[in-house]
């Protein structure tokens, strides 16, 4: 039977599916999780222990990131990286300084929501992009850079900014310390590199079903138009400023669309925030389903635009050289 075929079929398919069969089990049995005897139990380990699994993911992923990079990939990937984080942070700072709400709702989307969306790019996706459309390997390895966006740092920090949420101090230190334990690992043996890394790819559809358990379907089925709201803006909002900042650095703009997109880690990223602040606990399960869908529509939208993209440039350096070819035969 061919399970994983099917499921890689679907746009970020290893966590999308586990998290709503998570979510579904949670809704046809939505007292299981105070069972003791479920709690007790390994079964109950695997469906109540997302922050476990997500801690041994961001380890795993940190040993992927390495300290040196020079060059071309740095400023690449720096320049990215701040324009995923910085817009981030300044759409922050304006839905505290306009929306009043508590929760800083705006179009039924959450704060919480909005930034978690919009600071963590689908590295997979950016990288697969980039290897079949982009005219330089360096533009691949950029994302060694883009790839500090991942985990709840950012999130928090930006949150923490911008007077949306108080953290303490140790709180951060807690948050990325797990990615900086994979990082120093990674970075001083190559062998625990190749070891951690692949196990990535083995933790998302296990931390997924434990996230999508903390949802209960009936309470986010209004969800949906706001989520397709969020992916569209993420596409459209970080599309531009990543295109203008590509430019920039010495690039097409096409590294820029690439990287328009919500990475499949960040729909854990509301569940991190809320086990450290309280006040967005409540809409914590909301968060986490606005921005999976956010992850399905980026998915299917990015590459497309990449394409097209891709294809028009190509075409505009057809015509361009056409025309010098005809100037130089005028000369003549």
């Amino acid at each position: 039977m061919p399970i994983k075929k099917v499921i890689d079929k679907v746009p970020g398919g290893m966590m999308i599916i586990p998290l709503l069969i998570g979510a579904i089990l949670r809704t046809l049995f939505p007292n299981l999780a105070d069972n003791t005897v479920f709690k007790s139990s390994f079964t109950g380990g695997l469906f109540l222990g997302a922050s476990t699994l997500l801690a041994a993911f961001y380890i795993c992923l940190g040993s992927t990131i390495e300290f040196k990079a020079a060059g071309y990939i740095l400023k690449k990937g720096i320049a990215l990286w701040i324009g995923k984080v910085g817009l981030a942070a300044i759409i922050g700072l304006i839905i505290k300084l306009t929306v009043p709400d508590q929760n800083h709702m705006f179009l039924g989307l959450s704060a919480l929501a909005i930034i978690a969306a919009f600071s963590d790019t689908n590295g997979g996706l950016y990288m697969a992009l980039m290897g079949q459309f982009g005219k330089r390997a360096e533009d691949v390895a950029a994302y060694s850079i883009m790839s500090l966006e991942s985990g709840p740092f950012f999130t928090m920090l930006i949150l923490g900014v911008a007077g949306l949420a108080a953290f303490p101090l140790m709180a951060f230190v807690y948050a990325i310390l797990p990615l900086i334990i994979g990082m120093v690992l990674g970075n001083l043996d190559v062998n625990m590199r190749k070891f951690l890394s692949p196990a990535q790819g083995v933790l998302i559809p296990l931390f997924a079903l434990a996230l999508g358990f903390g949802i209960n379907l009936k309470n986010v089925v209004a969800a949906g138009i706001s989520g397709l709201i969020l992916g569209l803006a993420v596409v459209v909002i970080t599309g531009i400023v990543l295109v203008i900042l590509d430019k920039v650095t010495g690039g097409t703009g096409l590294g820029g669309i690439a990287a328009a997109s919500t990475a499949g880690n960040a729909a854990a990223v509301p569940v991190a925030v809320a086990a450290v602040y309280a006040g967005y606990r409540s809409i914590a399960a909301t968060a986490t389903v606005q921005v999976a869908a956010a992850v399905i529509v980026t998915s299917f939208l990015v590459p497309f635009i990449t394409a097209w993209f891709s294809k028009r440039h190509e075409q505009a350096e057809a015509a361009q050289g056409g025309t010098e070819v005809i100037g130089q035969n005028t000369n003549m």
